[in-house]
């Protein structure tokens, strides 16, 4: 699985405007299998429940809220290519005018 921190960077979407490429990741996640959608599910999961316990901690030890801060920072780090990486074997080679 490639990793991919923009939709520009996914070859099929890499000519399309925005609007398009969001379009064609949005079809691309309609089409995840259960396992799949299961994966990222968990995977959000993971990375969730650290913040709120975290929250939790504040009250005994202020680091705590550092902790909490920096893990919601790196979520959408570690969600999104991963996110991407399970959509774009869903998504169809976009063919242009010039080919």
């Amino acid at each position: 699985m490639n990793i991919y921190f923009s939709t520009k960077h996914i070859p099929q979407l890499a000519a399309l405007p925005l609007t398009e490429r969001l379009a064609a990741i949005q079809v691309a996640q309609r089409k995840l299998t259960g396992p799949e959608k299961l994966l990222l599910n968990v995977l959000k999961l993971i990375l969730v429940i650290p913040i709120f316990v975290f929250i939790i901690q504040i009250s005994t030890n202020w680091l705590a809220i550092i902790w909490a801060l920096l893990i919601t920072l790196l979520f959408p780090l570690i969600i999104k290519p991963v996110h991407l990486g399970l959509c774009v074997k869903y998504i169809p080679h976009i063919h242009t005018q010039g080919d």
